[in-house]
């Protein structure tokens, strides 16, 4: 069972971790009054007659990896913004909201802020240039482009910030189109690399001079990356930068907060580049205290490794056979069943794995306590036939 603090059953906890000398939270301080410090309670087991039973909570005093499998319209994004609401709440610890869908603006009734997405042309290695732009590493114009990037940045490097935290400097895209125009190397090749460095630039979430992505994490409130609209290269950028620079800024010891990076419609950032930055949050994360989780409806979609360094799993309902495969990859031998035919109907009910526990439940999400922006528009909605 999972392990039962003040009442609250909390996963990701084992028996090992315990409550140790956790503060008791000061009174008036919110939901945290009816939960144990540093947990998020994310909604109450399921009973078998469909009544609501004990309440449920998942560990953030501890970094993890997690998923959130389930179908469109069975609550996926709505459990992904009530796990965002519990890291508000907690201390210690701060949410980073991957947006493609423009549904998770409510989270600024929390004390969020929605983000344009701008990150440091610096903060794309120079090797991934070429994926980014669309363009064959071996070809004229993407090795151009893989060396003029890395000559900016060497050249760039060391150069005094403001801030100690901050990351180092870098070149903008209009220094890179200069730089590939003063290249030794045939006009045709300069012209296609300055034309995609172009387009890179018109996709508008590069920035030389955006603050670092450590700040984020700054103050433990939503950070919500809005990227609705924003073209998929571009997102994929965005995702990379933010994944690799929490990872790194951890890793340095920039910031004091344990960040939790929700990634909704995680499938399309995989097998791009942002997938080495998220793979390393997946592997290698929680040792600098990276928490990482993906929310898909598409869990095929998925790499295998996501479900595999997962230790803990949330899934509401699937149908199509191939996302109930890769469900069937996080069943082990504790778990003695079929995890696909455990699966809840309802909406906003899940099922969730709990590695920390060898244990799998049924629950129901308890209800968001700011605007769920995800339902789908209705005709009968926005227009009055009156």
């Amino acid at each position: 069972m999972p392990v039962r603090s003040d009442r609250v059953y909390v996963l990701g906890r084992d028996d090992a971790d315990g409550d140790g000398d956790e503060p008791t939270p000061p009174a008036g301080s919110g939901p945290a009054d009816s939960c144990p410090p540093h947990t998020a309670r994310i909604g109450s087991f399921l009973a078998r007659d469909g009544s609501a039973g004990a309440p449920l909570g998942v560990d953030l005093d501890r970094p993890h990896a997690g998923v959130v499998f389930g179908k469109r319209g069975t609550g996926k994004s709505y459990t992904l913004g009530v796990l965002a609401e519990e890291i508000a709440d907690a201390r210690g610890v701060a949410p980073i909201v991957v947006d493609p869908m423009g549904v998770f603006g409510g989270l600024t009734a929390a004390g969020g802020r929605v983000v344009e997405p701008a990150v440091r042309p610096a903060s794309i290695p120079p090797s991934a240039w070429p994926e980014l732009l669309g363009l064959d590493p071996a070809s004229g114009p993407g090795s151009l482009v893989w060396r003029v990037v890395a000559d900016a940045v060497e050249d760039g490097r060391g150069d005094a910030v403001d801030d100690p935290a901050d990351e180092p400097s870098s070149p903008s895209l209009a220094t890179l189109r200069e730089a590939v125009a003063a290249a030794d190397a045939p006009a045709a090749t300069r012209r296609a690399a300055a034309n995609h460095l172009r387009l890179a630039s018109s996709w508008g979430v590069f920035d030389a001079d955006s603050p670092p992505v450590s700040s984020l994490a700054a103050d433990g409130n939503p950070a919500v990356l809005d990227l609705a609209g924003v073209p998929d290269a571009a997102s994929a950028a965005v995702v990379r930068a933010v994944a690799r620079g929490l990872y790194d800024a951890r890793v340095a010891g920039d910031r004091s907060r344990l960040p939790w990076l929700l990634v909704d419609e995680a499938h399309a950032f995989f097998d791009g580049v942002a997938d080495p930055a998220l793979r390393t949050l997946l592997t290698r994360g929680r040792a600098p205290g990276v928490s990482l989780v993906c929310a898909t409806q598409r869990p095929a979609a998925l790499p295998s490794v996501a479900v595999s360094q997962s230790d803990l799993l949330v899934s509401h309902r699937l149908t199509a056979e191939r996302d109930v495969n890769r469900l069937a990859e996080a069943e082990a031998t504790y778990l003695g069943g079929d995890l696909s035919s455990r699966l809840p109907e309802g909406v906003g009910e899940a099922l969730v794995v709990d590695d920390a526990t060898e244990t799998a439940h049924t629950v129901r999400v308890r209800e968001r306590r700011t605007p769920h922006e995800g339902e789908s528009p209705r005709a009968s909605r926005s227009f009055d036939a009156t």
